[in-house]
């Protein structure tokens, strides 16, 4: 019988290793990413503020990456103008990936063992008694304000480094037939509500009602209600965001006698 096929939505420089997990347990993995990732350029017209929040690094206390995408632009950035990291700064990662990301450029950064969102981070003692202390938090450009919010409460003074932007890729019909329509899904991974968001807005576009009875694999329960709330029927809840988590749901939900 033919192999399950499972949709996969992540960024395309991201869903190799995702994809290559998926196919080493008998599932056909389908890449159509639904987010697109694009740095601020120094054209842009946001990049002097940018360039101003990297060059006074050393001024801030902590620095909390919110994605393994901000580790890598942000690092490019920081390695144009700082020679050698500043010392004495604390450094914070939301999730697994983004730690080990950041591991990768020589930075131990701290991380909650409790979540991979940033209310698990918020729980970290290290992040408790944090009055008029200088945080800048770099991420993409928008998303939750939450971390900050809740940062600023407690009484530390924040600053956003916005990196990247996110786009909803542009797909033909073509593209939607032979990726979704052709043959049918037995999945779809979607890793954030934003995926979640910009996969409606292909539903709607492309007359795809079937879609939403299709099993969705989410990486958390923020996710699962905002897809819950957009008419998705059949959502399930991953441990986390990271490959081995999503693909282990990915198989709870298919017929295992229907892979070869």
């Amino acid at each position: 019988m033919a192999k399950p096929r499972v949709l996969v939505t992540r960024p395309a420089h991201q869903a190799q290793g995702q994809m290559t997990l998926l196919c080493s347990l008998g599932i056909d993995p389908v890449s159509l990413p639904l987010l697109e990732i694009t740095a601020v350029a120094e054209a842009d017209s946001a990049f002097p503020l940018l360039k101003s929040n990297i060059m006074d690094l050393d001024l801030y206390h902590k620095v909390i990456f919110i994605s393994a995408n901000a580790v890598t632009a942000g690092m490019d950035l920081i390695d144009q103008y700082w020679p050698q990291l500043p010392l004495g700064i604390e450094w914070f990662a939301i999730g697994q990936q983004t730690a080990l990301t950041l591991d990768n450029f020589g930075i131990t950064a701290q991380r909650s063992p409790a979540g991979y969102d940033s209310e698990a981070l918020l729980s970290l003692p290290l992040l408790q008694n944090i009055a008029e202390q200088k945080i800048l938090i770099m991420r993409g450009e928008g998303g939750r304000e939450t971390l900050a919010e809740q940062l600023r409460q407690r009484g530390a003074r924040v600053d956003y480094a916005d990196l990247y932007r996110r786009s909803m890729p542009h797909y033909t019909s073509e593209q939607i037939i032979s990726s979704i329509i052709d043959k049918p899904l037995a999945a779809a991974l979607l890793t954030s509500g934003e995926a979640v968001n910009n996969l409606t807005q292909l539903i709607n576009d492309h007359d795809l009602k079937a879609l939403r009875h299709t099993p969705l694999v989410v990486p958390s329960e923020r996710v699962a209600r905002i897809a819950t709330e957009l008419g998705y029927t059949r959502v399930m809840t991953a441990s986390g965001p990271d490959n081995q988590a999503m693909a282990e749901t990915v198989l709870s939900t298919i017929d295992m006698d229907d892979r070869t």
